[in-house]
């Protein structure tokens, strides 16, 4: 795990470490010296007695003792460096560069688990293989560039991918972001991005830290530890954006052959990025904007003012902040005349403000402060910026600067000009900010941010079901789908309301069920799992005539065991399920039932627990939320009720990890009741 060698080594050894720094060992012996590392460097490279000025050895044995070792020779000649230094040279850090372990073959897999083995004996630090390495104040141990000014309060930055990091800080560099410690932890054979996370989240000093963390993720092998930490880190008030890449059937593919190992499922990574508070970005460019926007203080509300000398971005920002929910409130009244008189005829402070392609920069400083100090309903403003060339924007550029120091304010920088203004944005950002290039890149990357919710509660009420039968039901039940009165027993243990019903085996025992419960019921047959589909499903059966004339069809019916009868029940028809994903737990989702569940696919999905807030938020975020809630005359349903079911559900799902997969579909939902009609539930032990 990371340790003390890993982050502050006394010494380091790069092992492959050559004069030629078009190579890996070459590149990297360079990045070490130019970082002005202040600890003992040694190579080792058979051929020379120094390399690029440091003294070389010819063997591991030759070496002094040594605390990290970063290895870039052949892969099947790691194992005996990598044992050499563990038993005999005290090193209990390394970062292996080279590739053609686990991601490429199954010998190197072999390869693979060996060196981890060793490590792992010595408590060591690993970091690869297959990896760029590792880039921290304190030496820069990677081979590629760029390699940024680090800065101490810059971004935390993990990555899956060598290139992908490398390809980010591209993105983010020349925009002003900078960074603290960059991590590629290539096949993750022993740390990865929960690892790295989790020292971040355990090392944090609110005065010290970063608060900015960025993710490039393809696969996630330990969910809970990643939910666990990046919770915690945003807690203490950090961000955490990140790009989650596998998403689709060939991206997932893709992922596997660049780690040797299956991309994360894209649904369940989903449900915990939403759970952990976590922004999900879909490329680079997004992630090194989002990042951006956390450089800023938090917007605290939804209105922003939008500063422009240009009327078409405008437009098309003001487009991009009302379709991800912000607002751009009409500015009038008393303030808006008091500042549109201060402006050139012809302007605008209607919202957006524009004070036209001749406004000077006084003027800027002046709308500025007037949103700053007389218009309370402002949360925020973006200040779109350019030059055609005409004149240079220094004096611009240096009052948005004086504004964003010192407005309570967030005051977003959209400087489009990159070639006629690069001098400019070149000493804007040399004052330590970021900017934005493009208007609607800007507008998602705010609104993302912005509805982003915070960490989910992680409380589980355990008196909401009662725990010892529910061990009870599962402990005796078998593998695969438990009986309709196994059902009951378990949503009854759950407090899950359900609707009356009965598992009978003859017509006499049908009849006197349904004199219990009155007409009208319901009669499906127990066997089939899908019934409909075996027209095994009588609804509004009102008479005993019919009941006798059905129970008898179908009974007929093939692989039926009984037969259940149910009150008929009324309602806007729900569904809520779950399934249990490998290494995230339980993920339940919800949304519009019966056919609607297939044909609409309106789902929402959280991981377990889910307290109610998440389960409100779930119900909520529905498309069809406006359906539920009552349109054109008819009622809406019970939405607290239906949310208890998912609490309940979530309880029951804490209680029996056992279970593998569940559906309640329908529910039956109405104003003054919600009620489990259908059920059906596996059990895989």
């Amino acid at each position: 795990m990371v340790n003390k060698q890993l982050i502050h080594p006394e010494s380091i050894v790069v092992i492959g470490g050559s004069n030629d720094i078009q190579k890996p060992g070459g590149k990297v012996l360079k990045n070490i010296i130019d970082g002005k590392f202040t600890g003992n460097l040694y190579v080792i490279n058979p051929k020379e007695t120094e390399v690029q000025g440091i003294t070389s050895f010819s063997e591991v044995k030759d070496l002094p003792q040594v605390d990290l070792a970063i290895v870039a020779i052949a892969a099947k000649y790691v194992p005996d460096a990598v044992e050499e230094l563990t038993k005999k040279k005290n090193t209990r850090a390394f970062i292996i560069l080279s590739a053609g372990f686990g991601e490429e073959s199954k010998e190197g897999k072999v390869l693979e688990s060996r060196i981890v083995g060793m490590i792992n004996e010595v408590n060591g630090a690993l970091i690869g293989p297959n990896c760029i390495g590792v880039l921290t104040p304190q030496y820069h141990g990677v081979f590629t560039q760029p390699i940024p000014g680090l800065d101490p309060m810059g971004c935390d930055f993990i990555s899956g991918s060598g290139a992908t990091a490398c390809f980010i800080m591209e993105a983010g560099i020349p925009k002003g972001l900078r960074f603290a410690n960059v991590f590629s932890v290539g096949n993750s054979a022993q740390i990865g991005v929960e690892e790295i996370l989790q020292y971040l989240d355990e090392s944090f000093d609110p005065e010290k830290s970063s608060r900015i963390k960025l993710l490039y993720v393809e696969n996630i092998f330990k969910p809970k530890l990643l939910l666990k930490h990046a919770t915690s880190l945003i807690r203490k008030g950090c961000h955490i954006a990140a790009v989650k890449a596998g998403a689709s059937e060939a991206g997932s593919r893709a992922a596997s052959s660049h780690t040797g190992a299956l991309a994360s499922p894209d649904e369940a990574v989903k449900a915990l990025f939403r759970k952990a508070g976590i922004v999900r970005c879909e490329g680079r460019e997004e992630l090194a904007s989002v990042a951006s926007v956390f450089t800023y203080p938090r917007l605290k509300g939804k209105n922003i003012a939008i500063v422009t000398h240009a009327g078409g971005p405008a437009v098309m920002l003001t487009d991009a902040l009302s379709n991800g929910g912000l607002q751009i409130p009409h500015l009038e009244g008393p303030a808006a005349n008091a500042l549109l008189e201060k402006l050139l005829p012809g302007s605008s402070v209607a919202n957006p403000i524009d004070f036209l392609a001749t406004g000077t920069a006084e003027q800027l400083g002046i709308i500025l402060d007037a949103i700053e100090n007389h218009f309370p309903d402002i949360d925020g403003s973006a200040v779109i910026f350019g030059t055609p060339g005409l004149t240079r924007v220094f004096d611009a550029y240096k009052i948005i600067d004086q504004k964003i120091r010192t407005a309570r304010k967030p005051i977003f920088p959209i400087l489009p000009s990159t070639l006629t203004g690069k001098e400019e944005i070149e000493t804007f950002v040399s004052n330590g900010h970021t900017y934005f290039s493009d208007e609607v890149v800007f507008g998602h990357a705010l609104t993302k941010v912005v509805n982003t919710s915070s960490p989910s509660e992680e409380s589980l009420d355990k008196s909401l079901v009662d725990l010892r039968k529910i061990r009870e039901i599962i402990e005796q039940s078998p593998n695969g789908y438990m009986s309709p009165s196994e059902i009951q027993v378990l949503l009854d243990a759950a407090g899950i309301t359900r609707a009356k019903e009965a598992v009978v085996l003859t017509v006499e025992d049908a009849l006197n069920e349904v004199k219990k419960m009155g007409f009208p019921v319901v009669m499906k047959v127990v066997g089939p799992v899908h019934k409909s589909d075996v027209a095994g499903v009588v609804l509004n059966v009102s008479s005993e005539e019919v009941v006798i004339r059905e129970f008898e069809r179908m009974v007929r019916i093939p692989e039926t065991k009984a037969i259940l009868i149910q009150q008929m029940l009324s309602g806007f028809e729900l569904f809520a399920g779950a399934k249990r994903e490998d290494k995230f737990g339980h993920m339940i989702l919800c949304g519009l039932g019966g056919i609607f569940i297939e044909v609409i696919k309106d789902v929402s999905t959280a991981l377990t627990p889910v307290s109610m807030d998440e389960a409100i938020h779930m119900i909520r975020s529905l498309k069809g939320y406006k359906i539920l809630q009552g349109v054109r005359g008819q009622k809406g349903i019970n939405e607290q009720r239906f949310a208890d079911i998912i609490i309940r559900l979530s309880a029951l799902l804490e209680a029996a990890p056992e279970i593998s997969e569940l559906d309640f579909n329908p529910i039956l939902g109405r104003e003054d009741q919600v009620v489990v009609v259908d059920a059906r539930i596996c059990i895989s032990k």
